[in-house]
């Protein structure tokens, strides 16, 4: 039987002939935190990337501004699922037909017109690789589907493969113990953010290494999250945010009762709070963490609470 995509990923945390980029290295911004309770709060939306987990950029990239890390990553994922055999022979390194043939791909998926008017549509990292993958089938490329199953799981492999040689993640410190504490304490959690098909398989890894066990999806509610690579809109549309507070509301919660915690400011808390829902800007990692003074100040950006540590959402929310 085919692995699921979280056995995948403890699988290849075991072993020891990969080596993975590291996450950033901490440094803390100078800020003074403002963490006044919200008592009405019900319910805690995370964005995952740059929040909850630690990452260069505090995004997910599809295309990384450094060609060397696009290099490495290409060039071990060709390596990786043993694509080299089935590529077309063109002049020049493998990595570099690949990258040609991907951003292509990115672009086809990013120029493709969306339902509303002021939206951006999403790039599906699995549906990219499913697409090379199927160029690499007609020179006869054949996987272990035993291991790996059909086209769409693999490519969904492929995809966190490639993306975790491009990017390093890593929990903030003290991640598990918060949303364990929040779970605890009855507040509703959900995620909104930019994702792909294997960020919740991503995002569990990771607070395994922490220590925490159990069914740690079961943080996050389905009913209250909002996804980019499922809607197929990406940060800032309008309309990811309003799924969010429509599944919010749909089962009962007021945007006034919703806290949505995240380290982007100009391109996402504004968007959040023309729904409603009340703020939180994550300062914790430099890396992490785009801002100006005159952004804070500005209305239409300023959030309603300042955190410099992630357990400071349950002084804010009196978990």
């Amino acid at each position: 039987m085919a692995k699921s995509l979280s056995e995948y990923l403890n699988l290849l945390g075991e072993r020891s002939n990969l080596i993975f980029p590291k996450a950033p290295r901490r440094k803390p911004i100078k800020a003074t935190p403002a963490i006044k309770p919200i008592p009405e709060i019900k319910v805690v939306l995370w964005s995952v990337y740059g929040t909850l987990l630690s990452i260069d950029s505090g995004r997910l990239l599809h295309q990384h501004h450094q060609e060397l890390r696009m290099q490495i990553a290409l060039q071990k994922t060709i390596e990786e699922f043993k694509m080299w055999q089935s590529m077309s022979r063109k002049p020049g390194q493998p990595w570099v037909y690949m990258l040609q043939q991907y951003n292509g791909l990115i672009e086809d998926q990013r120029i493709a017109a969306t339902a509303r008017k002021g939206d951006s549509r999403e790039v599906d990292s699995a549906v990219v690789w499913a697409r090379m993958i199927e160029k690499l089938k007609r020179n006869e490329y054949q996987w272990d589907e035993g291991y790996y199953g059909g086209l769409e799981d693999v490519a969904a492999k492929v995809a966190y493969f490639f993306h975790a040689m491009l990017q390093g993640t890593e929990a903030f410190e003290g991640c598990a113990e918060t949303l364990a504490r929040l779970q605890q304490a009855g507040i509703r959690q959900g995620l909104l953010d930019d994702a792909q098909q294997f960020t919740l398989a991503q995002l569990v890894y990771q607070l395994k290494r922490q220590g925490a066990d159990g069914n740690l999806a079961a943080f996050f509610s389905p009913d209250l999250s909002a996804l980019s690579y499922q809607l197929e809109i990406r940060k800032p549309s309008p309309s990811l945010y309003q799924a969010a507070a429509t599944r919010c509301s749909a089962r009962g919660f007021t945007p006034e009762q919703v806290l949505y915690l995240t380290n982007r400011l100009t391109d996402d808390l504004g968007m959040a709070k023309k729904v409603g829902f009340r703020t939180g800007l994550m300062v914790v990692d430099e890396a992490c963490t785009e801002l100006t003074t005159a952004d804070l100040k500005n209305p239409e950006f300023r959030p309603d609470r300042l955190l410099t540590d992630m357990r400071q959402v349950l002084d804010i929310v009196g978990a």
